[in-house]
């Protein structure tokens, strides 16, 4: 069977492609406590990331930084539906994925926290 979604191509493809990446993050903001939390951290942070930068390469950074949390989290939650859509049931491969990406995300917030630690510090300083 061949997925009728495949054959779309140019503006059409782009549109329901657009149509569903909106889907996902208001999934994810709806559905996921985590992403929402961090969803209103990159809010109020952004904004921080202009008044801590000397350069727009350190605000890029900054931003960047909060933009892959967001990123890492969506996989997570991602990874977690697809393990809870197979079975509900406990098994050992479903348990380490989801600890996998638990510490993706537990690295992700690790950088960027790291990374505003160090733009904090050098703004101060």
């Amino acid at each position: 069977m061949t997925n009728p979604h495949k054959g779309r191509t140019g503006l059409d493809r782009i549109i329901h492609a657009a149509g569903y990446s909106w889907a996902g993050l208001k999934a994810a903001y709806t559905g996921e406590s985590a992403f929402r939390q961090e969803t209103w951290l990159c809010i109020i942070a952004a904004p921080l990331a202009f008044w801590l930068a000397n350069t727009w390469e350190q605000a890029a950074l900054l931003l960047g930084s909060l933009l892959l949390l967001l990123i890492v989290e969506l996989l997570n939650s991602a990874i977690e539906a697809v393990v809870d859509r197979v079975s509900f049931e406990r098994h050992e491969l479903s348990k380490r994925a989801k600890d996998i990406a638990s510490a993706a995300v537990l690295m992700a917030l690790v950088l960027a926290g790291g990374i505003w630690a160090a733009a904090v510090w050098q703004h101060l300083r």
